[in-house]
């Protein structure tokens, strides 16, 4: 089936012309949600601190309030059926008022309010936005290039981290910040918006690809319930050991280099510097054919990340951070694209719901990361007990993937 003319013939879209079209709106769709509507935060936060806005406590009030919100996005993934585009379309709306939001007046509990629906929306974009381009590219025999979509987190990370250390440095306010950012993600919206419509039925549906084929790897083993199958458990399991593992890195790195390094110049670098990994790797998975095994790339993906978090703690220099700050978002965005990619082929046109599951439990994982950093930090005086777990934790979901590869097509 032509997409290109069966998408032109669907509430009056525009055609999609390729799998460049779709993949690229599926990373601007990411780059929005997480990028800007999600990890916008980072960078601001230091001048909502300098503001006088925040405290620092308060400011981890609000990072947490995202991460519930995107815990109950996941839930009501799971029990909100829905059609993907539409929804996407709805949740990035959502994103660039919530972050416009935050430029207003306002007071602490109004300001959690807006971070934890911004994250309820991150949610829904990473379930449905994926859902929708993992399908439109499967039908269009390039599911590999959903790697090219999650470079939308580095993208945004990049392009709202660099420009907020120049809005440090010309005194704007976060307020001005966040009105910036908002405008920047109002703008690609608009240009993706005709894009982002409903695939015809049957689209991206293939042998091998939906539940009771029997062709994938556990596809038929959860009956009515792929999501329940013994191989989409073991993926789900180990996609919350990679949310916990990589928070406590990406939340405090900047915090851990001004304890290692106090006064350098290279503390505000790292940031940015996790970005352009977490964008080079993604890209790299749209390198790697779908005949290759997703379990024992997702194994090498946990261990490269395993080593990332496990520098952070053992090498606290300017090279060492750095060399963290690559290997931990190296494998961010690729490891989820590549669970994702399992996901689609374990569950295929009822892949929403295990993607759902998989990002509440992804959810969960970032929600015990920092409080777990704050209490061994309080007791120690050091990160690194709780860099160490992360490692540990990232380390089994290595061994869960080698143990689903050894296994075979059948568990």
């Amino acid at each position: 089936m032509a997409i290109a003319r069966a998408v032109e013939g669907a509430d009056g879209a525009r055609p999609v012309t390729g799998p460049w079209t779709v993949a690229v709106a599926g990373l601007v769709c990411l780059a929005v949600s997480l990028g800007i509507g999600r990890f916008a935060f980072t960078p601001l936060l230091p001048m909502m601190l300098h503001d006088g806005t925040v405290t620092l406590s308060q400011g981890g009030a609000l990072a947490t309030a995202n991460y519930a919100g995107y815990l109950a996005g996941s839930l009501l993934g799971l029990v909100w059926r829905t059609e993907s585009a539409r929804t996407a379309r709805y949740a990035l709306v959502l994103t660039v008022l919530l972050t416009f939001a935050m430029a207003l007046p306002g007071s602490l509990a109004l300001w959690m309010l807006w971070r934890a629906l911004a994250g309820m929306a991150s949610a829904l974009v990473m379930i449905h936005a994926t859902a929708w381009c993992m399908q439109g590219l499967t039908g269009l025999g390039r599911p590999t290039w959903i790697g090219l979509m999650f470079c939308g987190t580095g993208v945004g990370i990049v392009l709202t981290g660099t420009p907020a250390f120049a809005m440090a440095a010309m005194h704007w306010s976060a307020r001005q910040g966040w009105a910036c950012f908002a405008g920047v993600g109002a703008v690609l919206v608009a240009a993706i918006w005709r894009v982002l419509t409903p695939w015809p039925t049957g689209v991206g549906t293939r042998p091998g690809d939906g539940p009771g084929d029997g062709a994938g790897d556990g596809a038929g083993d959860g009956g009515s319930a792929p999501w329940l199958a013994p191989r989409a458990l073991a993926l789900t399991a180990a996609y919350g050991l990679a949310g916990f593992g990589y928070i406590i890195t990406a939340t405090f790195l900047p915090v851990i280099a001004r304890q290692a390094m106090p006064g350098s110049i290279w503390v505000d670098l790292f940031w940015p510097l996790f970005g352009v990994g977490v964008t080079i790797g993604a890209a790299l998975v749209t390198r790697v054919g779908s005949h290759r095994d997703n379990w024992r790339m997702l194994a090498g993906l946990y261990l490269t990340q395993a080593v990332g978090v496990a520098l952070a703690a053992a090498w606290q220099s300017t090279n060492g951070l750095a060399l963290s700050s690559v290997l931990v978002g190296l494998p961010f965005t690729a490891l989820i694209a590549v669970s994702m990619r399992e996901a689609h082929r374990l569950a295929g046109p009822r892949s929403p719901t295990l993607i759902s599951l998989m990002t509440a439990i992804y959810a969960v994982g970032q929600i015990a990361g920092p409080p777990l950093a704050a209490t061994t930090v309080a007791r120690t005086g050091s990160f690194g007990v709780s860099l160490s777990i992360a490692a540990g934790a990232l380390t089994v979901g290595a061994m869960i993937c080698f143990a689903m590869r050894a296994r075979g097509p059948r568990c």
